[in-house]
């Protein structure tokens, strides 16, 4: 099934879970799309049978808060995640037996963005600290570390070659990881007409443009090698300047986005136009919102969590 206009216009919530007193901070799908996991302010981890249709296991880690929870390269039994409460240390938990692998102390303040390679065992983190860190799930210690000179958001490419850093909320560095010391290939410079931070970048599945979410009423697509603007998106509810995290669609095609009166947006990257707007029935804002790599379903979440599936046919 391919995803298309329409297709993504009958999109419905098929199923609703509360299983949170609190915002869902992040959600993220296992590589092999079948099982969801996420983290939230009330100190939970929830693991989600995406075939099923169900929460199965509930995780605390009521010391140290949890946030910007990720699945580790090619395996649904193990995360990595960031404190919001008590430190900064990045901590690797196996979910079968509920125990830490490792921890990865380092950032000296909260780490904002956590990105996995696509490709082996290593990660970065992006902390208000002004630093983005490079780790090997191997060893605690960090592998490598920048100054980008501003707060940074960061992330891998598809091909785990190169890694982007959106800077201050004004610029986009390129840096290859080979050799990522040496300071960044390409730099671009981009800025909002509106005053908003940067919350998130991430890039489309094809590596062709990256994706800068904000706090602010526009999300905006670049191209990805030679930094130009390729859409500015808005017309969405934002004015409690939280922070909404915009994603791709699997084939690169579209661009997503929840709002704060609980309705996802969605636009064509290539015409620029938006394709549809969704009502989740989420009682806050949607905080979250990530598209399954596999799969033709989506989830989003405020305080709840909402599964999403095509009715064609309608």
């Amino acid at each position: 099934m391919k995803i298309t206009d329409s297709v993504l216009r009958s999109f419905r919530v098929a199923r609703t879970f509360r299983e949170n007193s609190q915002k869902v901070n992040c959600v993220d799908y296992s590589p092999n799309g079948e099982s969801a996991i996420s983290s939230s302010d009330d100190d939970s981890i929830v693991l989600y049978d995406c075939q099923e249709g169900k929460p199965i296991r509930t995780l605390y880690s009521k010391k140290y808060g949890v946030d910007l929870i990720r699945y580790t390269h090619g395996d649904a039994n193990t995360v990595v995640y960031s404190s919001n409460k008590l430190d900064d240390t990045i901590r690797y938990l196996s979910l079968t037996d509920n125990k830490y692998i490792r921890y990865f102390p380092g950032h000296t303040d909260r780490v904002v963005a956590l990105s996995m390679s696509p490709v082996d065992d290593t990660f970065i983190s992006g902390s208000l600290d002004m630093t983005i860190r490079l780790w090997d799930l191997r060893s605690q210690n960090c592998q490598g570390l920048t100054n980008p000179l501003g707060k940074p958001v960061c992330s891998y490419d598809p091909e785990g070659l190169i890694f982007a850093a959106g800077v201050d909320s004004e610029a986009i560095k390129l840096y290859d990881l080979r050799s990522f010391d040496k300071g960044p290939f390409a730099s671009f410079e981009t800025l909002f007409s509106r005053v908003c931070e940067w919350t998130g970048l991430k890039f489309s599945r094809d590596g062709k443009q990256i994706l800068i979410s904000t706090n602010g009423g526009a999300i905006r697509i670049l191209d990805a090698f030679n930094g130009s603007v390729l859409h500015t998106f808005s017309g969405y509810n934002n004015s409690k300047g939280i922070s909404l995290e915009a994603c791709f669609t699997p084939d690169s095609d579209f661009v997503m986005i929840g709002s704060e009166d609980g309705r996802v947006h969605v636009w064509s990257t290539e015409s620029g136009m938006k394709i549809a707007v969704l009502d989740g029935k989420h009682s806050g804002p949607i905080n979250t919102l990530q598209f399954n790599p596999k799969y033709m379903t989506f989830a989003s979440a405020c305080s709840n969590m909402a599964f999403w599936l095509p009715c064609v046919g309608d």
